[in-house]
Parts: C-alpha cells; sequence; structure tokens
C-alpha cells in the first residue's frame, strides 16, 4: 500500500530588473512544499512543473500558496499578468517604479526575518542560570506538584524536560512538513505515539493527501473507503475521524490556548491528568504539558516479586522490588530447585543433566531447559495388524495403525476391494479418468499407479493481455511479446511487462528525488505523490564542539547554534597573551575590552585606552556613478588604531607664574593659562593686561597709553586731565552745576570750595535763599527759607470752625485744627426745632389739598353716572371742554404741589439760616 509523502522544500522566488539597475534579488516568504510547483519534489502529479508568471511573483503579497492544491493533490495555476507600461514612459519613471519594488521586497525580507527569528528567541538569562531565569521558573511552576509528591526528586523528569526545554529553544522544534520553526502562537498538534509537534493545516493537508493517494490507488470505488493516515515521523496510523480539526491544549482540555509568556507554549496551565502509561490507575499530576508523562509518584503498598515479603510503600512507577531471599520453586526439569533471589517467573534451568530420548533408548548429557528430544532410530516396533512394522521415528505413546489396513480402491478409485494387508490390489483396466493438473481435461490412461502425465491436449489459447489467440498444448501458458504501456503506481515509469493482464506490479526502482533537506535523497520505492520527510537528523555543534542541537536535516543551515556554557577557547587576535573570560559563542569573539598597556612613544607612561588592535572602522564610500546605481551600505573594516597622545598630568607653571596646572604629557612644557599678565607698568598705577606672557628680551610688557584714573576728592566727579602719571593730582578749578534744595533754581560752584567745604557750608551753597515752595500736608505753603530736606509739619495759620449747625464761627491755628471740635448751643436746637416744624406743617397742608382734589373727581363722575340718557353734541362738547379745563387745572395743582412747594420750603430755609447766623 502506497502511502502519501509530503515534501520537505521551500520557495524562493527571484526575480530580474533590467536596464541601469543591475540584478535585483527579491526573497519569497517560506510556504510549505506542499503548496508549491516546480521541480523536484514539489511538481503535480501529472508531472509537469510550472512556475508562476515573473509579473505575478513580483506583486507584493503574491506568494507560492496562490495556486491552491486541488483534489487528488493536482495544482491549478492562475496566471495573472500585468499590463506593461505605456510606451511613452519615461526612463526616470520605470527607475522609479524598480526602485519602489526593491525597497518593498527589502522591507518584506527583513520583517520576515525579524518575526522568524526575534520572536523564539531563548528566555534564558545571560549567564546561562535557568533555574533563576524567566525559563526556570515557567519549569519550576510546571513540575512542582510532581517534585512535591518525589520530594524533590527529577530523575523521572528527564524526557518530559527535555520536550519541555525544546519550546522555550529557538529552533530546536521543527515542523517535518514544512520544516519551519513552531512558533509559540501557532496553532499545533501532538502525536500521541511520538509526541512530535506539527503546525495544524499541515497535519491537516498532510491526512487529507495520504489517504487521497491511498485510495486513488487501492479502491476500485474511488473514496468510498476509509483508509487510515500515518503520522509524518513514527508512522503511527490514526483513523480518518482522528484527523485534527482544532487547536488544542497538551492535555486536550483547553481549545485554542492563549499565550501566555508565563506558561509553557501551547499549555492551558491546568493540570494534566491523564492516564499513566502503562496503567496503573493514576493520573499525571504535571501541569499541561509536552511529550510523555513520567512514572507516576504515587505511593503505594505492594508485596516483593515472590510474595514472601509483608507489603511495603514503593512509588507506584517503581512497585517491583525484591526482598533477595532465594526463590527455592522447582524448575520445569522437576530435578533442582530455582536458586535465584526473589524474581517473577522463574527462568529456564540452565544446568545439565542425563536426559532419556522420547522413546527410551538412549540417554545423552542435555540442558536441563530442553528435556525432551528424539533420537533419529526408527521406531521398528510390531503394527497391530502382526505383518508390519512401524516406520514412525522416535515417539512417544501407541504406535499408529497400519496404512494398509483400512478400505482400499485401485489406483483410479472405481473398483473397491477389502483385501488384507499383505496384498496389493489389482488394476482394473477401465480408463483413468482422474483430472489433470490443468483442471479441464481428464487423464485417457489405462488405471495406472502413480501421478498422471502432463495434459497435451491442443487447444486454443488467449494470451495473458488478451490480445492475441493461438493453438498450443493446454499445459503451456501462451504469453505474447507486447509490452504493457500503462504507468505504474508512482505515476512516472511505465510497466513495459511482456503481456501484462492490467494488474500492473507496483513499481521497483528507487525514488531518488531529492528530499526537502537538499542534502539526501529518497530511499524509498518509486511512489506517487510527495516523498516523506528526511529521517536523518543532524548535528549543530557550538563553536567548540562540546554542545550540540539535534535537529531534522535540512534544518541546520537555518538553526542557531546551541548555547553552550563552556568557556571559549578561541585564541587572542590582539597584543594580550589571554583574552577575556567569556562564554562559547557562535561567529567571531567580542572585542578585547582590556586595558592596552603598551609603552607610548616618546615618554615612559604606557597606552590606558581599551585595546584598539582590532577595531570596525567605517570604509571609504564608492562615489555613485548616477542616479541609477543605488547607494550600498557602509561596510566596516578591522583596523589597528594607534595609541591616543599620552594624557597622564604633569604639573607646570605658566608663564607668568600665576598658577601650577596639570598639563598633559603629550603637550609637556610651560604655557599660558589665559589669565592677565598682572607686572607692574613703568607708571606705576596699572599692571600689564595682556594674555599670560613670556617676559624676554624682545617681549616685554605693554607701554602704559591710559589717562590719569587716580582716586578724586569726595564730591568730585570730573577727572584729571593728565596722562597716567605718579604722584598727587592738582586741584579741581571746573563749575559745578546744581539745583538748590527746592530745585527751581540751576546755582554754579567751583569744584574745590563745594568739595572741600564743611557740611553747614555746602547747604548754605545750595540754597537759593528764596521761600519754600512746597506744600504742607495741610495745604498751606512752607514759610522757611530753601531748605534740603521734608519741611517742617507745624502749620501756624489762623483758620475758623463751625459748629454742625454753622451758626457758631471760631479761629485756630492749622495744627489745632485737627484735634478742635466746635459744638452747637442751646438756641442752635431752637432753631432746629423750628425749622422741622415749619416742613412738617406744609407736608400736611399739601396732603390735604391732594385729598380734596380727588374728591371732587368723584363727585364729578357720580353726576355724570347719575345724568345717563342721550346727550347732544353741543352739551357733549360743552362738558368734554370743562373736562379738559379741569384737568389743565388739576395738572397745574400738581405741578405747583411738587414743585414750588419744596422750593418755598427751601427759601423760607435759607431766610431761617440767614437770620439765625447774622449777629
Amino acid at each position: 500500500m502506497t502511502q502519501s509523502r509530503q515534501p520537505l522544500s521551500t520557495a524562493a522566488a527571484v526575480c530580474e530588473a533590467g536596464a541601469a539597475s543591475g540584478t535585483v534579488r527579491e526573497a519569497v516568504a517560506m510556504e510549505p512544499a506542499w503548496r508549491q510547483q516546480g521541480r523536484g519534489r514539489g511538481r503535480s502529479q501529472n508531472g509537469q512543473g510550472e512556475r508562476p508568471p515573473p509579473k505575478e511573483r513580483e506583486r507584493p503579497g503574491v506568494a507560492a500558496g496562490a495556486w491552491a492544491a486541488g483534489r487528488g493533490g493536482k495544482m491549478k495555476v492562475a496566471a495573472a499578468t500585468e499590463p506593461e507600461p505605456p510606451q511613452a514612459a519615461s526612463v526616470q519613471s520605470k527607475f522609479e517604479e524598480i526602485r519602489k519594488s526593491n525597497q518593498a521586497a527589502a522591507q518584506r525580507l527583513v520583517q520576515s526575518q525579524i518575526s522568524s527569528s526575534s520572536s523564539d528567541e531563548d528566555d534564558e538569562d545571560d549567564d546561562g542560570n535557568h533555574k533563576d531565569g524567566k525559563r526556570g521558573k515557567i519549569l519550576a511552576s510546571t513540575f512542582t506538584i510532581y517534585t512535591d509528591q518525589t520530594g524533590g526528586d527529577v530523575t523521572g523528569l528527564v524526557r518530559t524536560g527535555q520536550y519541555v526545554s525544546d519550546l522555550f529553544q529557538s529552533g530546536a522544534l521543527t515542523c517535518l512538513i514544512c520544516i519551519a520553526s513552531v512558533k509559540r502562537t501557532q496553532p499545533v498538534w501532538s502525536c500521541s505515539s511520538c509526541f512530535s509537534l506539527f503546525h495544524l493545516p499541515c497535519i491537516q493537508k498532510w491526512a487529507r493527501d495520504s489517504a487521497f493517494l491511498v485510495s486513488s490507488v487501492t479502491d476500485d470505488d474511488f473514496g468510498q473507503k476509509q483508509h487510515p493516515w500515518p503520522c509524518p515521523k513514527c508512522r503511527a496510523e490514526y483513523p480518518p475521524s482522528a484527523t485534527p480539526n482544532r487547536y488544542t491544549c497538551y492535555c486536550g482540555k483547553l481549545q485554542d490556548p492563549p499565550a501566555d509568556p508565563w506558561l509553557v507554549p501551547h499549555s492551558c496551565g491546568s493540570v494534566c491528568q491523564r492516564e499513566i502509561k502503562p496503567s496503573c490507575g493514576h493520573t499525571c499530576l504535571l501541569l499541561c504539558h509536552p511529550g510523555p508523562c513520567p512514572p507516576c509518584p504515587k505511593m503505594v503498598a505492594v508485596s516483593c516479586l515472590c510474595g514472601k515479603a509483608k507489603p511495603l510503600p514503593r512509588r507506584c512507577s517503581n512497585k517491583a522490588w525484591s526482598c533477595q531471599k532465594q526463590c527455592g520453586k522447582l524448575l520445569s526439569c522437576k530435578q533442582h530447585k530455582c536458586t535465584q533471589p526473589c524474581h517473577t517467573e522463574c527462568s529456564p534451568c540452565h544446568r545439565v543433566s542425563v536426559q532419556s530420548c522420547v522413546c527410551g533408548r538412549e540417554k545423552t548429557q542435555r540442558p536441563c531447559a530442553s528435556p525432551q528430544w528424539n533420537c533419529e532410530e526408527v521406531c521398528g516396533s510390531l503394527l497391530s495388524c502382526g505383518n508390519h512394522t512401524c516406520e514412525v521415528k522416535c515417539h512417544d505413546g501407541v504406535c499408529p495403525p497400519c496404512p494398509r489396513s483400512v478400505s482400499r480402491t485401485c489406483p483410479c478409485g472405481k473398483t473397491k476391494s477389502s483385501l488384507p494387508c499383505t496384498e496389493e490390489v489389482l488394476l482394473c483396466g477401465d480408463t483413468c479418468d482422474r483430472p489433470l493438473s490443468c483442471g479441464k481435461h481428464t487423464c485417457s490412461m489405462r488405471c495406472h499407479r502413480g501421478s498422471c502425465e502432463t495434459c497435451r491436449q491442443e487447444v486454443e489459447k488467449e494470451c495473458r493481455c488478451g490480445k492475441y489467440r493461438k493453438m498450443m498444448p493446454c499445459h503451456k501458458e501462451y504469453l505474447c511479446d507486447s509490452k504493457c504501456p500503462k504507468t505504474r503506481s508512482c505515476q512516472r515509469h511505465q510497466c513495459r511487462r511482456k503481456c501484462c493482464p492490467g494488474n500492473c506490479p507496483p513499481c521497483d526502482q528507487s525514488c531518488g528525488r531529492t528530499l526537502g533537506c537538499r542534502n539526501h535523497k529518497c530511499p524509498s520505492v518509486c511512489h506517487q505523490g510527495s516523498c516523506y520527510p528526511c529521517p536523518e537528523t543532524v548535528d549543530v555543534p557550538c563553536t567548540c564542539g562540546k554542545t550540540a542541537l539535534v535537529v531534522p536535516c535540512g534544518r541546520e543551515r537555518n538553526t542557531k547554534p546551541p548555547r553552550c556554557k563552556e568557556t571559549c577557547r578561541c585564541p587572542p587576535s590582539c597584543h594580550h597573551p589571554n583574552r577575556e573570560t567569556h562564554r562559547c559563542h557562535p561567529g567571531p569573539c567580542p572585542p578585547c575590552r582590556q586595558t592596552c598597556l603598551l609603552q607610548l612613544p616618546r615618554c615612559s607612561h604606557t597606552c590606558p585606552q581599551s585595546c584598539h588592535d582590532l577595531v570596525l572602522v567605517k570604509s571609504q564610500q564608492v562615489q555613485l556613478a548616477g542616479p541609477w546605481e543605488q547607494p550600498s551600505e557602509p561596510a566596516f573594516v578591522k583596523k589597528a588604531l594607534p595609541c591616543p597622545p599620552c594624557q597622564v598630568p604633569i604639573p607646570t607653571a605658566c608663564f607668568g607664574e600665576h598658577e601650577v596646572s596639570p598639563v598633559p604629557c603629550h603637550r609637556q612644557g610651560r604655557f599660558s593659562c589665559k589669565r592677565p599678565c598682572g607686572r607692574p607698568l613703568t607708571c606705576g598705577n596699572h599692571n600689564c593686561s595682556r594674555e599670560c606672557h613670556l617676559v624676554t628680551g624682545g617681549n616685554k610688557c605693554e607701554v602704559c597709553d591710559e589717562g590719569c584714573r587716580k582716586p578724586r576728592p569726595p564730591g568730585c566727579p570730573h577727572t584729571c586731565a593728565r596722562p597716567c602719571h605718579p604722584g598727587d593730582c592738582p586741584s579741581c578749578s571746573q563749575m559745578i552745576r546744581q539745583r538748590c534744595h527746592c530745585k527751581i533754581t540751576m546755582l554754579y560752584v567751583e569744584c574745590t570750595k563745594l568739595t572741600s567745604a564743611d557740611e553747614k557750608t555746602k547747604m548754605q551753597l545750595s540754597s537759593c535763599n528764596n521761600q519754600c515752595p512746597k506744600e504742607l500736608s495741610c495745604g498751606h505753603r512752607c514759610k522757611q527759607m530753601c531748605h534740603p530736606g521734608v519741611c517742617e509739619e507745624k502749620c501756624q495759620q489762623r483758620v475758623k470752625l463751625r459748629c454742625p449747625c454753622k451758626r457758631i464761627k471760631k479761629e485756630f491755628p492749622c495744627s489745632v485744627s485737627t484735634q478742635t471740635d466746635v459744638q452747637c448751643d442751646d438756641v442752635c436746637r431752637d432753631q432746629q426745632r423750628k425749622i422741622s416744624q415749619l416742613k412738617e406743617a406744609e407736608q400736611r397742608a399739601a396732603q390735604e389739598e391732594e385729598q380734596k382734589k380727588l374728591q371732587e373727581e368723584l363727585e364729578a363722575f357720580e353726576k355724570r353716572q347719575q345724568r345717563g340718557g342721550r346727550r347732544n353734541k353741543k352739551r357733549g362738547r360743552r362738558e368734554e371742554a370743562d373736562d379738559e379745563q379741569e384737568r389743565a387745572r388739576r395738572w397745574w395743582r400738581k405741578c405747583a404741589a411738587l414743585v414750588l412747594v419744596p422750593l418755598g420750603g427751601a427759601l423760607l430755609s435759607a431766610a431761617a439760616y440767614y437770620l439765625l447766623t447774622t449777629p
């Protein structure tokens, strides 16, 4: 039965863009081999390999998976072409299109490399300590329940721990169908026999193709029977109903388990609880995990193997124990007893003893393990008939009956006789008629002893393939010389068997196609469909070779070397005798970080910088030839750099000996401290302002060209008119212009008089001798002469004060007026009382007048109401005129009451006030 095999190859689509841009390579993302077409194992069943058109492969987002597999593994190629650019397009626009496509291809390649490598990095610490890193914490939490049962013993977790550890190591787990890494976020399926992980879409496609290919070769009614499909690695068969259709965790409890960074990848995080194999009635205690369940850690009470000792508590996975006492059971030889210590089943006796044969005639030394044996002598005992002897070799029991004592016939079986065993049965003389070996004819000879001869009748026979007929002896088979043109089950080779009846045998040639690893050929017999994955494994060693990682063949080129805990043994590439201690690593060693310590030229000091024998230096860029040429990435070259100048500080004094500062050794010598020189000049008043310099015969300090800056007498604002000179300056004869104390008059005073006068004289010289124009706080002018400072606040001018009613009037000094108050007397109070009474009388008169007016209006209204009836027009007009006059009079009376009454009151008040205030 031919089984389906999946190819293990990757596809890379390479496109070439011509013109001035040169050759551009675009790497296409990896796809499963069963989604690709072309040469080798990716071809379709009809043997024709087709590639997608170049235009289709250049388009972004179009990968090898765009040509889906149809029924029976046949591939349908959808060729899509893009319209060519117009002929009028310029060369620059074509160049821009090619440049953009190249940049997009490079970006996709970078992203694919990052996603395929960086997402599966190990979580180990840099020092390789699993117990302290994130990976060690996850492993410890997964095995906690098991180790609690075993008291910390992890010897039973070696195999399971390796499966869990491989999940965290980049490239350790590979899908054998598509030869791609199994990432933490991808749906997977685990084989229950070999515990290998596969991508869920890959194993689903594998199961469908396997059942389809087996059914297409073996079933007459194609697709009606249910054929099992094998695991790609261990070939364990699964029924069609076991084809995975959903992504579950390892224990099968949770569908689509989330990617938790603190759990084992593809795990639900709960207790496994799968039945332990071999079955002991207990379940697995680990958290949901890949690989086989470890041995059962439960404690049970069991007796020893021989059952003589009392039951003892033992681990369920190791419950068989021996009491080490001698067994003592009688062995199968029935002569010796078992001398081995406590065990389950006794082994055959290994001793040698004298054993008789079955018939008991001979004895010899034989192993006790095989006591029964037969000698080569014929029995020779007389049979029950009494005429013949037994011809059977050494046997036990009664001899068989005489073969001639039963009812006999002639050779052809037509005549029966009951003769004694001592007489022979005669031939009957009739035709034999026994069927010949051809099965169609009978023997035409007379009754005879022995076998019948070969059938020699001439018959017309048809060849095996049914193309020709011919007369020939019946016992011979007719085979024509025509060769079968049909294709064998491999769908690659013709049958070419002579006179084939149609049931062509399976192809016996070797497949010989290159496997997905690109290293080996398929060793199987020529078959249809894809080959099985390469069964070989390859060790990917570290640099020193102490640690190796086992990966499927073909994966070693894309697998990173494993982390090794050994010390790197590469010899140093710099002048140091030994490298810094670091772990084994792939690629070149890190740059040396030791101190250089080489002796510097022109001094006795050593280089304090880090080692610079091999430093990456950016190489010089080549100028581009034109806009069509893309700038290349900067290249770096390892180059030895010279030691930097010696920076050891040497105490050195400056030129002017202002300070002693440390100067780097490579610039040793006197220096300028950048301060002013400070040496006294010839004038004796100033110092040299030049920057710190060395004074020699031709390099002297500067000549003073400044004016005299000696301090002047206090109060003199003028400078000395002479140039910088030694000794005292002459007296100042200039006039000083200044204002007087009141700031009104401008005064001119000689500088010498003003600066040499005392304080009293200075106040006199600065006064204009006029009355001070300043006002005091009370509002009067200061009576003093022009004076400095604030005016005196004791004002002596006379002011008048009145009582609250303004009748009484008195005079006081201004400085005392703020503290004095004039009060009203009894006369003032009587006048105020009279005025208030007069005001009240006026208000009462106004109210009475208002009440009178309202009463008149009311009476007029009642008269109009009493008259009623029709009135003539003239009378109505007269009444209306009278009403208008009446309203006008009332309005004037109101105005008089509102205006004249208050005005009259005010005049009366004024008159009363005048009368009261006049003396």
